[in-house]
C-alpha cells in the first residue's frame, strides 16, 4: 500500500500532465440531493488538509482547491440551495 507522501506524489504527477489545465464543459443535471452531497463531500474533502490528514488535497495548489470551492458554491447557488446548506452547517457545527 502505498504511504500519504506517495499517493500525493503520484497525484501531484497527474496533475502536471499536459493538458490538465485546459477546461472541458460539463453539462449535466442531477437532482437537488446530490448537489447537497457532492457540495459536502468538496468541503470535506478540501477541510482535509486543514486538519492534516494528507489527503488529494494536501498536494493540489491552492489554486485548484479555490476553484473546486467556486464550483461547489455556483452549485449550490444554480440548484437554489446555498441558504439551506448554509442552515444545515449551522445544525451541524452546533451539535
Amino acid at each position: 500500500m502505498l504511504t500519504t507522501n506517495e499517493v500525493g506524489q503520484v497525484f501531484d504527477t497527474i496533475l502536471s500532465s499536459p493538458g490538465m489545465n485546459d477546461a472541458v464543459r460539463i453539462d449535466m443535471r442531477i437532482s437537488r440531493k446530490n448537489v447537497l452531497l457532492l457540495t459536502h463531500v468538496i468541503e470535506q474533502g478540501l477541510a482535509e488538509k486543514g486538519e492534516g490528514k494528507g489527503g488529494l488535497f494536501a498536494s493540489a495548489p491552492e489554486e485548484s482547491r479555490q476553484e473546486l470551492r467556486d464550483i461547489s458554491h455556483d452549485f449550490l447557488e444554480k440548484a437554489g440551495l446555498t441558504e439551506l446548506s448554509e442552515k444545515l452547517k449551522s445544525l451541524a457545527s452546533t451539535k
